[in-house]
């Protein structure tokens, strides 16, 4: 009889410590998905914008920069092409000449509410975004009110609805595929080693 209660005991004994190291371990994995959750919030929320991939299929990939800005939603689409050893200022891209500010299509923007670019008032709508490089720096940005065309091939500058000046600075590092980022109350774009910041309110 002894040896039955000893036994019995022993089972017990094996049947609690298991179910204590499962909870444990139940306890861990909901702490670790907790935490990762937690994370990410955070992350978004630090986070001002968004890329998105539309197409990975061509050369110079079409993505989608998306933020938002108080109450306006803003999208730029663009095709992003890739430095790949090139001169890209002055080289790929000329000074002086209107450029698509990308590849393949022309760059779009798109606003759900009017914004101020550069103290600039811009209605809400979607508008072709054309730049003028200049080697000096002092870049000319245009709002175009023909915002789907190929290239930068039929623009025309009686179709502008703003213009605005923006100062081109040089960087350290280099940035290989062409982005556009929301960074200090500006849209900025970059490539090469180069940005480009128009400031950007409600």
């Amino acid at each position: 009889m002894n040896r039955i209660y000893l036994f019995l005991a022993v089972i017990a004994i094996s049947f609690a410590a298991c179910t204590t190291k499962s909870s444990t371990a139940t306890k861990t994995e909901a702490e670790s998905v907790k935490e990762e959750v937690t994370e990410a919030v955070e992350t978004q929320a630090d986070k001002a914008y968004e890329t998105v991939v539309i197409d990975a299929d061509k050369p110079s990939p079409r993505k989608e920069m998306r933020a938002k800005i108080s109450d306006a939603a803003l999208t730029v689409n663009y095709g992003s092409p890739s430095v790949k050893g090139r001169a890209v200022w002055g080289g790929l891209v000329n000074y002086d000449k209107v450029w698509r500010t990308g590849a393949n299509e022309a760059t779009t923007i798109e606003t759900s509410t009017d914004l101020m670019i550069a103290g600039k008032k811009l209605p809400a709508g979607k508008y072709g975004l054309f730049t003028i490089p200049a080697e000096d720096g002092n870049w000319t940005v245009i709002f175009n009110s023909t915002s789907e065309q190929w290239g930068a091939y039929d623009y025309d500058k009686s179709k502008d609805v703003l213009r605005v000046n923006a100062t081109a600075t040089e960087t350290e590092t280099s940035v290989e595929a062409m982005e556009f980022a929301i960074e200090n109350g500006s849209l900025a774009l970059k490539w090469d080693k180069l940005v480009l910041p128009v400031s950007v309110s409600l």
